[in-house]
Order: C-alpha cells, then sequence, then structure tokens
C-alpha cells in the first residue's frame, strides 16, 4: 500500500516548504536595511510559514481520517520512525509560534500574501522577539537535521533493505 496522492502532495510540498524557508531564513538576516529584499523577503517567509501551518493542520487532519501505510523495518526502525515523525510535527508547531511571536511583538499581525490577515496579541512577555528567535533559529536547525535523518532513513531503506519505504511515498509501491 502506498500514500494516497493528497498524503503525498503534504509531503512533498511541506518538505519543499520546510527547506525554502529554512535557506530564506537563513539568509534573510544577513540583508540590509538598503537591500530590496528587506521587506520582501520576511512578509514572503512569513506568508509561507503561515500556509505551511494552514497545510500541517489539514495534513494531520488527512492522516487521522485516512490513515498511512505500515512503517517497514526492525522493531527498533520502526519506532525510532515514531518517534521522529512525531518530532517533526512537533519541531514545525514550535516554528509556527515562535516565529508568530517574532512578528507579532509590535502589534502588527501578520499579512499573508495580502490575502488574509493573522491577528496579533502583542508584546505576551519581555523580550519576546528576542527569546523567541533564538527558539525559532535553533528549532529550525534541529528540524532541518531531523529533515535529512529522515531522508537518509529512507534512502537507506530503498538502497540498502530494498523495500518499500520511499517507493510508498512516491507512490510506487509495486515491488
Amino acid at each position: 500500500m502506498s500514500y494516497n496522492l493528497t498524503a503525498r502532495i503534504f509531503h512533498w510540498v511541506s518538505a519543499l516548504a520546510v527547506f525554502g524557508l529554512f535557506g530564506v531564513g537563513l539568509w534573510m538576516v544577513d540583508l540590509t536595511y538598503y537591500s530590496p529584499w528587506y521587506k520582501t523577503a520576511p512578509d514572503w517567509h512569513r506568508s509561507i510559514g503561515v500556509m505551511l501551518a494552514l497545510l500541517t493542520i489539514l495534513r494531520l487532519l488527512w492522516k487521522a481520517l485516512k490513515g498511512h501505510p505500515a512503517i517497514e523495518g526492525a522493531k527498533w526502525e520502526i519506532a525510532a520512525a515514531h518517534f521522529v515523525h512525531k518530532l517533526l510535527y512537533v519541531l514545525m508547531f514550535t516554528l509556527f509560534v515562535s516565529g508568530y511571536l517574532i512578528s507579532t511583538e509590535d502589534g502588527r499581525p501578520i499579512d499573508v500574501f495580502n490575502w488574509f490577515s493573522i491577528p496579533a496579541m502583542g508584546k505576551l512577555f519581555e523580550d519576546q522577539a528576542d527569546i523567541s528567535g533564538v527558539i525559532h533559529y535553533y528549532t529550525a536547525l534541529t528540524l532541518v537535521s531531523f529533515a535529512v535523518l529522515h531522508a537518509a532513513a529512507a534512502l537507506k531503506h530503498h538502497f540498502i533493505n530494498k523495500d518499500n519505504t520511499l517507493r510508498k511515498m512516491i507512490g510506487d509501491s509495486t515491488r
């Protein structure tokens, strides 16, 4: 059994967004006030981050409704996969909350591609943007590290174990 098309789209769009947001996040913190991207890059980063948060909520709902194929491997690999999958979601939600706290400390809402706005709650605690920024940075590093580990495990299953783990996520579990 493979993941259904919707689950595969959720997975690959999420992966692209996570790695893209990570790269843009690292790049944009070094922009100067005079860069033409100084305002645009953070606006897009926030907008795509909000869209990824919504996609992640939909993804979890879809997973709860439709389930997913069994994980292949030894018992310890299955336990590790379950742990890492849950950790990836926890890390993403930590990024969503910390990003929100960074972006809204000054009381301004987050405008998502000028389609809609996420209201701000303003400053909730002292040094909110700075503390949330540190959490956001280290959580992003951790998320990307575990996403790379997740991808390496899928490749290990494909090339060494020669099982269907990767094929299930690309829609080809014919073996």
